[in-house]
């Protein structure tokens, strides 16, 4: 049973042109050659799929190894950078430490005679105070002499 439906329109144009017997053949024959043979029985075809992979394993194997050399190098460089930061910071602390100890020194030495100066004002302070008094008692006799 036919039906009388409108006919599909696709997106993309349709070919008027086929191929050739001939063009199908090439194309067909141009497949095959570029496709591996899997179910090749041949000898010398298995001797070179072995000799490849053992090649591919071989050279694998290189490559890991020379990718755990570089691994190492890296790492050992980076131990170095490390140490060497360790060391550099280590001195740094140290001289901290140094400067430190210096500036506590002078500030004991800054404050010890912060309080020398402080006594000896209190002391020119009594002094002073006791020379007033004796300045104001002698004052005070003074006009009683005459």
């Amino acid at each position: 049973m036919m039906s009388t439906e409108n006919p599909v329109h696709y997106p993309l144009p349709v070919l008027e042109h086929t191929l050739s017997p001939n063009e199908i053949n090439e194309l067909f024959s141009m497949l095959q050659s570029s496709q591996p043979s899997i179910h090749s029985t041949s000898s010398s075809e298995t001797n070179r799929s072995l000799y490849s992979l053992e090649e591919r394993k071989r050279r694998r194997m290189i490559s890991n190894r020379e990718s755990a050399r570089r691994s190492r190098w890296r790492k050992k460089k980076h131990l170095e950078n490390l140490t060497s930061e360790a060391n550099r910071l280590n001195n740094e602390n140290r001289e901290l430490k140094n400067r430190l100890c210096m500036i506590a020194h002078d500030c004991h030495l800054v404050q010890r005679d912060s309080n020398r100066l402080l006594c000896e004002s209190i002391y020119l302070q009594q002094k002073l105070t006791g020379l007033n008094q004796m300045l104001a008692s002698t004052a005070m006799q003074l006009p009683q002499l005459s």
